[in-house]
């Protein structure tokens, strides 16, 4: 029998030594837990209560020895996202569980957030969960086969889909696509488009992310 895959990675605890919230930060292709744990730091202050985690993903990253990856970047790109969300889901999913028992606390006191590739996970595990998380950020992603999570969505928490206008490697179109077919479904989600913006987290959309916080945590 194989052994599951165990992902870890940076962790800060609650601000006011009494955990009742966790936020769980997805990085992007070719980056770790570091990277986005940054945005922990910045937010720890603003919710006391939160613990912040940020796991590497479970592969080693082909562009990157030095790095991460939640799945390849292959040149049949529909393809590789397709078959790696099938592979990084259930590890995700496994590791919130992991979160959820050793902390006491569980979905509804869970928000997911990622960036890029990790935005493309957190959509495509948080919506399939059985049990809504309390909110889900997606900073420059996409949905990965918007028909297939039509068939297999399982859960609707409030979505924040937020993007660069001028983003080259994961073009605006892909959060502009995604937030019709989310309130199709009936996800309750928004759309902030960072004007002048590349594939970063322009501070006018961390703005927003605080504001999507502030209401949900």
């Amino acid at each position: 029998m194989i052994d599951p895959v165990k992902l870890s990675g940076p962790m800060l605890p609650p601000a006011s030594g009494t955990a009742r919230q966790l936020v769980v930060l997805l990085h992007g292709y070719g980056s770790d837990g570091r990277d986005l744990i940054a945005l922990g730091q910045y937010w720890r202050d603003s919710f006391p209560d939160a613990v912040f985690v940020a796991p590497n993903a479970h592969e080693v990253c082909g562009g990157n020895p030095f790095g991460y990856q939640w799945f390849p970047l292959d040149l049949e790109r529909d393809i590789s996202r397709l078959v790696g969300a099938d592979t990084a889901r259930p590890v995700i999913e496994q590791f919130l569980a992991d979160l959820w028992a050793q902390t006491g606390l569980a979905p509804e006191d869970t928000v997911l957030i990622g960036f890029s590739q990790g935005a493309m996970m957190a959509l495509d595990t948080g919506l399939r969960l059985p049990k809504p998380l309390k909110g889900l950020i997606a900073f420059s992603g996409m949905v990965i086969a918007p028909e297939r999570l039509r068939g297999e969505i399982a859960s609707k928490p409030p979505v924040l889909l937020i993007h660069g206008d001028m983003d080259e490697v994961v073009p605006v179109i892909g959060s502009e696509a995604a937030l019709p077919l989310l309130l199709d479904l009936g996800v309750p989600a928004q759309l902030h488009i960072s004007p002048n913006a590349g594939h970063a987290i322009a501070q006018d959309g961390l703005d927003a992310a605080t504001a999507f916080l502030k209401q949900h945590l």
